[in-house]
């Protein structure tokens, strides 16, 4: 499928002739050329449709998160040592900006800019590079809003750990910028693009810890991560090559009526596109890499990964199934179910097997819960495909990884408040309630949300709106398989939980991080712990507030 291109205006056949006029020279091209110049206007019909108006509002967000990055990155050539603080107040001060950004497009029909006049065979914003709508606000909320929450997560990390905050500061608010990019993309190209500016920075920022572990975290993360990539592009490739086109609406209609011959090419293109993002939602098998990487990794940057990089991967697998490959809802549908249930079992599995009193065990074990809450994240996306007209299973996700983003972030935290300066295994909290009162009731609520228990109700919820996804889709099968895994997670979920209000070991197994967690929290790491554990109350209290975008359609 392919529309007019440029080239194609400004190269115009003579009616009546057969004869092609080269618009460069102005000279007869046909083959009954007399071989003299012919005078040509090079004046197309509509000379305004080649002019292509930007919609600055609608880009706005990640606009002002690659112009902050650039911002950071000029400041740090020319602040003195002792200023440089300064670049984590401008990179907050940026990410609140970019949050700000998407007030005036939630209002209204969906906006949207780059759209191609020449894309056959759409309608509406189908032919368009770049669309604010629902979906897209959602997504950019929550990885503004992560990454927002990341960088105050950071500051004493960079400080306390001596990492070249120039470059960390310029890497968070890049990789930012890819993910806020990426929901809004709807061409192949982009959306490649968008996860690759997502997925870079990233492995840089993960080998910014230089202690030996933070290179061979990058290296694994890393070398995953292109083979993924390289596999994804195959896809991409496979899929143009089937369709015609690269905008997401037009790849539909594309393969809707492609060849015969062309079918299992495509099917093959369909299967490949989706391994990169799959990757960056951590699925099985693409999940190896997380456990290693997030202890390696400095803690800001490994809760950065666990929600602003999953949400980055989730919704490009969201755009490239739903939108892209409508035809093949079915089998993608079925993948993706096989694919989640998979998923949150070797996540839930690896939890139970990480041992409490190893260094860094706390950290593992939200690597592996991360990756069973991916699993539960695809659940809607699986039942999107065989989702009767008129419903729409993916507000479930959003409201899901809405939910998942604020008190993953928030364990982070906590982790980082008892873990300064030394690792951190799941028995250092022993006691921690006696030490430290709210900040072991902020974890313990943080890991009651993601266990799904009350008092934790927004997170009691969220599995609840994931489930009927899966039933009222006719996925009784894996729902059942959801259930089970919800129960099996709720024993290490809780063990921690008992570890917090348990009397506190009087031979000082918890060590170095014990004596630390007495010292008075920074005001950042404090903020952000408040920050957090007030959202997931709020949203606790009035769940409506997430939940209300299940009810109506994303795109």
């Amino acid at each position: 499928m392919t529309g007019t291109t440029l080239g194609a205006q400004l190269l115009s056949t003579r009616p009546g002739t057969g004869t092609l006029l080269g618009a460069a020279t102005g000279t007869a091209l046909g083959p009954h050329s007399t071989g003299q110049p012919t005078v040509t206007s090079l004046a197309v019909a509509n000379p305004g449709s080649l002019i292509q108006s930007v919609d600055w509002v609608a880009i706005a967000p990640p606009l002002i998160a690659a112009l902050a990055a650039l911002a950071v990155l000029v400041a740090d050539l020319f602040l003195p040592a002792r200023h440089k603080k300064l670049l984590g107040g401008i990179t907050a001060a940026g990410l609140a900006l970019a949050l700000i950004a998407l007030l005036p497009l939630t209002g209204g029909s969906p906006r949207a800019t780059f759209c191609a006049q020449n894309v056959t065979g759409v309608t509406d914003n189908a032919g368009c590079s770049y669309v604010a709508d629902h979906f897209a606000l959602v997504f950019q909320l929550l990885a503004l809003g992560g990454a927002l929450i990341a960088a105050l997560l950071s500051v004493h990390t960079v400080d306390e750990e001596r990492l070249p905050g120039g470059e960390y500061w310029f890497l968070l608010l890049s990789s930012a910028t890819g993910a806020a990019l990426l929901p809004a993309s709807r061409d192949l190209a982009t959306l490649v693009i968008a996860l690759e500016v997502a997925s870079l920075p990233a492995f840089a920022l993960v080998a910014l810890r230089r202690d030996g572990r933070g290179a061979e975290a990058a290296l694994k993360f890393f070398l995953t991560s292109v083979t993924a990539t390289a596999v994804m592009l195959l896809g991409v490739g496979f899929v143009y090559a089937a369709s015609g086109s690269l905008h997401l609406g037009a790849v539909a209609g594309g393969l809707e009526h492609a060849p015969a011959q062309l079918k299992p090419l495509a099917e093959a293109g369909a299967v490949l596109t989706m391994v990169g993002f799959a990757f960056k939602v951590a699925a099985v098998p693409f999940h190896f890499w997380v456990p290693d990487t997030y202890t390696g990794a400095p803690l800001p940057v490994a809760g950065y990964l666990s929600v602003v990089g999953k949400a980055a991967g989730l919704s490009g697998l969201a755009l490239v199934t739903t939108i892209a490959f409508r035809p093949y809802a079915h089998t993608w549908g079925l993948v993706l179910a096989v694919l989640a249930a998979v998923t949150m079992t070797a996540g839930n599995v690896g939890a139970l097997r990480q041992r409490f009193d190893t260094r860094y065990s706390a950290v593992r074990l939200l690597a592996w819960s991360s990756v069973g809450q991916a699993g539960y994240l695809l659940v809607p996306l699986a039942a999107a495909g065989y989702a009767p007209t008129g419903t729409d299973p993916l507000g479930a996700t959003a409201a899901y990884a809405l939910i998942y983003g604020v008190v993953n972030l928030g364990a982070f935290g906590v982790v980082a408040a008892v873990g300064r300066r030394a690792g951190t295994s799941v028995d250092d909290f022993r006691g921690l309630f006696a030490r430290r009162r709210w900040t072991a009731l902020a974890l313990a609520f943080f890991l009651l949300c993601l266990a799904g228990l009350p008092p934790g109700v927004i997170g009691l919820f969220g599995k609840v709106v994931v489930f009927r996804a899966a039933v009222d889709s006719g996925l009784g099968w894996l729902a059942v398989v959801m259930a089970v895994n919800v129960v099996v997670a709720l024993y290490y979920y809780l063990l921690w939980t008992a570890r917090l209000f348990a009397p506190a070991d009087p031979a000082g197994t918890a060590g170095t991080a014990g004596a630390v967690t007495e010292r008075r929290l920074p005001a950042s790491l404090a903020a952000t712990l408040g920050l957090t554990a007030s959202a997931a109350v709020v949203l606790s209290v009035a769940p409506q507030l997430v939940l209300q975008v299940v009810g109506g359609t994303l795109f």
